[in-house]
Parts: C-alpha cells; structure tokens; sequence
C-alpha cells in the first residue's frame, strides 16, 4: 500500500520526493516577511519521522553545515520515512549573529512557548505545533558558546528508555547524562511523548571541522540504527555498552588574569593534574587549574583572559576513564578517513 502524503504547515509532499518550504514566523520592521527554512524528505517507505534542528541559538552554526551535508548524502535516496530539517530555527539570532533572540531572551528556555506571549514564546510556540508535532525522534544539534568549545558528544537523559536508545544510536564515544531543563526543546519533545537528544560540538560563530564531521556521522547511524537507512559496507552495530558520564565538573579560575591551557579537548586528566596556570601579566603571582577529579576534558574556554570563578575546562567523570579516552581517540582517526559519499573538501 502506498504512503500518504506527509503534510506541513498546508504543504502537501508526496511519497518520495523532497520538499522546501518557508515556515511563516513574522514580519520584519520593514513589513518583509520573516520564515523559518524546512526541508521534508518524503520517503516511499513507511518509517520513523526523524526531526533534526539546528541554530536554536543563533550562533551555533556547525549544527547548519551538518544538516547541509547530510541532506546532500547519496543514501537519502533510499530513506525509509520522513526527515524533516529545519537549519536555522532561531532565524532573527542566526542573522544577528547572536545567540538570543532580539528580545534578549535564550530560546532553548521558551518551550512549548505561547500563541500570545513574547517573541520568543511565540516562535517556540510555532515550532512546537507546525513542526515538532510531527517527530517521533529529534536530534537537536547544538555547539557550545563564542569563546568556549565542546568536545563531541550526546546529551541525554539516560534515565528514559527513548532517549537512552537513540543517544546509543548515535555511535558517539562520549554521552553525557543531562536531565530535562525546564523551557528547553528536549523538555517540549519529551511532553510530547518523543525521543530527543542533543549533540554538542565546537564553538559558537566558528566552523569546526571534526565536529562536523562527528555530528554527519552519528546521525546517519542514529537513522540507520531507526531503520531509516540502510547499513552501509562496514558499518557495525552499536556498542552494547554505553560510555556514559557519571557526572561533569566545571572547573574555574583560581583569580583573575591570563589563563595558559595546558590540556586539549579530550584529554584524560587525573586528579590534582595541573591543567594550565593563570597569571598576571608579569607573572608574579601565578596560580595551578588543576583537575578535581580524574575524567576526561569535554569542554574548555578559548579565552584568555579569565576573571576568577570563571568557568575554564568542562570534566566529564567516567568509570572507566582509560577506556573512554582510549575510544575518542581511536574515534578521532576513524574522521580521517574519506566518506565514499561525500566528495567536497574538508573546511579549513
């Protein structure tokens, strides 16, 4: 029997076929109008409908060029169900360069929004029903802030079967177990009864290569795992045992000046591990960052100059930390090698 169409904001795609549509959201000072960009892809085959997002904050752009590739990927022709795409959902942050929107208020806190409520709300508002009404998964690609950098890696709350599954999907060496927040798109999905995760990598206003390759990759395995796509030659099954953080420690300044990074992302560090100093411009008085605790770097700032209590290096706390350093390594290398499917240069 064949597919129905799959119908969005009165759009109507057949089976098979693959569709852009302009999500009405406004209008501009100027009375232009303003639209969230979508991309439906329609399988013939009956399936899971996978949404996948980027750009809730509006300088997070890796999560863009992910989408972007992945949507050229040769295996999309043979999808089974529906991916709906949406590059750029904060539009008004994407094209300010900002991470909030022009209200000053953060997205990712405004779901599932409201009708009447503040530009924000009402996007979050429109996104929830016009959109994430449709998912029975979401991937939600994020990076960290301008001037900090994230470590590859999956966001979920491992305590729910759903999001546990499709975190594991992914493939990723590094999943990080992170309760729901209050207002974030993860705690709209998960109102709704649908299986989120977010993936974090790189940094706000920058492209990062490995990142995006990272991110293409687990969610062409996370579809693959749904049943979206077929395996590729080579493709192994997921790990059964998943290399999730037991917990995650900000580590801050010790005072105020300029802050000498002694470690990379990734990096396993062990307890009392001086992982850079911080001093002032004559180096007089200086002071050792060092590791709380043993664990694996998953974020970092890329900022200098720090002022005391400021957060500096982002350690995830793993049983088995070894292994886990050991695996984002050997996953490193694994980027390095050439897709078959993909034939563009990498971004320098």
């Amino acid at each position: 029997m064949a597919r129905e169409p799959f119908r969005i904001a009165g759009v109507r795609i057949p089976p098979g076929s693959r569709r852009t549509l302009d999500l009405p959201a406004g209008h501009l000072y100027t009375h232009t109008p303003l639209t969230i960009p979508v991309q439906v892809l329609h399988g013939r085959r009956a399936g899971p409908c996978l949404v996948l997002s980027a750009a809730v904050h509006g300088d997070e752009i890796n999560g863009v060029e992910i989408i972007r590739r992945l949507l050229r990927h040769k295996t999309l022709n043979r999808l089974a169900g529906t991916l709906v795409a949406v590059p750029i959902v904060n539009v008004l942050g994407f094209t300010a360069r900002s991470r909030y929107l022009p209200d000053r208020r953060d997205l990712n806190r405004s779901f599932p929004g409201s009708e009447h409520g503040s530009m924000a709300a009402r996007l979050a508002w429109l996104y929830c029903g016009q959109v994430l009404s449709h998912a029975t998964h979401v991937i939600d690609l994020h990076t960290a802030a301008v001037h900090r950098d994230n470590l590859p890696q999956i966001r979920a709350d491992m305590e729910d079967a759903g999001d546990e599954g499709l975190a594991l999907a992914t493939g990723l060496p590094v999943i990080v177990h992170s309760p729901l927040i209050e207002g974030s798109l993860r705690a709209a999905a998960r109102e709704q009864g649908v299986p989120v995760v977010t993936y974090e990598a790189g940094e706000g206003l920058r492209f990062d290569e490995g990142a995006i390759r990272a991110g293409v990759r687990g969610v062409l395995r996370a579809m693959r795992e749904l049943g979206m796509l077929p395996r590729g030659r080579g493709t192994a099954p997921v790990a059964a045992e998943p290399l999730v953080a037991d917990a995650t420690v900000w580590v801050r300044a010790p005072q105020d000046g300029i802050l000498r990074a002694a470690v990379t992302l990734g990096a396993h560090v062990r307890q009392g591990q001086p992982m850079g100093w911080v001093a002032d411009p004559f180096g007089e008085r200086e002071t050792a960052v060092e590791a709380p605790a043993a664990g694996v770097v998953i974020g970092r700032t890329n900022l200098p100059l720090v002022h005391q209590g400021e957060a500096l290096f982002h350690v995830a706390r793993f049983e088995r930390v070894g292994r886990v350093a050991r695996r984002i390594e050997q996953f490193s290398e694994a980027l390095e090698q050439v897709d078959d499917d993909w034939e563009e240069p990498p971004i320098v």
